[in-house]
């Protein structure tokens, strides 16, 4: 019933905004054919073959963990590009979005809330993500509490601390916020006190911890850490989950050489995931293969709740 109830008001949120969000990209980029994404650089000048390419993963509690789960796909696609590639650990979506404006990052997995800035304002080209075999795929937004705490649902959380991890993540923070707003016309700070992890990871061992009353996460993150027995799920109880949204969507930056952007998305789809760390760490989810996807299409609900929640894809 909570996730019918879940569904419902996520629904009634997106039918005041429009079918697609007002979405464009910073005047630096051009979009010619309408694909929402940085069209590639038909000027030689203005494209980049970068000596060693740098591949960086969406912000997590301990990056050094995942630089080994990534170790075998990094090997395979230094192997398909001919080039070294190195794992870029970074802290924070802001900080990943402003290496690859800044030409610093060239391969990359933005969250699912971060897409559309990435997309926007580092001219992100976003091309596939992780999918099981059947072309299932997504992750489900979760509002967590400790197992001995006293809330039994969201109204229960009026007046207490709910952990956000950023505030341009989709789950961690924007889906959430808009779900509370609508369903309660609860604001931040005035019927509960917003607390900012910087991350999933952080905010469910911030339950656990008993350090915060609530926390809003993507499921999957949490599953992954219950996996590696870093917390036990008999700690938390869930007491809210939305509908599937895409999860973290890879790419590459637009002035790539349109033949390096070929042999970097070849990697992502010729990569044979059995037996590898990046198995091993996504089986859970029965996640074997990357799908291709298109940002104009599986980014929609995402846009649609930044429409609905005012959210700007203004660039600094």
């Amino acid at each position: 019933m909570k996730t019918l109830v879940t569904s419902v008001a996520l629904s009634a949120m997106l039918a005041g905004a429009a079918v697609a969000a007002d979405f464009t990209l910073d005047p630096r980029f051009t979009d010619a054919d309408g694909d929402l994404i940085a069209d590639i650089p038909t000027d030689p000048a203005q494209l980049v073959d970068p000596s060693v390419l740098i591949f960086a993963y969406t912000p997590v509690e301990d990056p050094a963990v995942y630089a080994e789960v990534w170790a075998e796909f990094i090997d395979h696609l230094s192997e398909a590009t001919g080039k070294p590639v190195q794992f870029f650990p970074v802290q924070s979506n802001a900080a990943q979005i402003e290496a690859m404006r800044a030409g610093r990052l060239h391969v990359a997995g933005f969250n699912t809330g971060a897409n559309p800035l990435a997309v926007a304002c580092a001219g992100f080209r976003p091309f596939a993500i992780m999918a099981a075999k059947d072309g299932s795929y997504g992750y489900r937004m979760a509002f967590i509490t400790h197992v001995d705490s006293d809330i039994a649902d969201l109204a229960d959380i009026e007046g207490l601390t709910l952990a956000f991890t950023s505030e341009t993540s989709n789950s961690g923070y924007k889906a959430p916020s808009a779900l509370l707003r609508e369903m309660f016309g609860w604001e931040p700070g005035t019927n509960y006190t917003p607390a900012f992890s910087g991350a999933h990871d952080n905010s469910v061992l911030g339950v656990v911890n008993r350090d915060y009353d609530a926390a809003a996460i993507a499921d999957e993150v949490m599953i992954r850490m219950a996996a590696r027995d870093v917390i036990d799920l008999a700690d938390i109880r869930t007491v809210y989950e939305s509908d599937p949204f895409p999860t973290t969507g890879y790419g590459v930056v637009h002035n790539l050489t349109p033949e390096l952007q070929d042999r970097i998305r070849e990697a992502f789809f010729s990569f044979d995931w059995e037996g590898t760390r990046l198995q091993q760490e996504f089986s859970p989810f029965d996640m074997d293969e990357f799908m291709p996807i298109t940002f104009q299409e599986h980014w929609s609900v995402v846009r649609e709740i930044d429409a609905a929640t005012g959210v700007s894809y203004t660039c600094n």
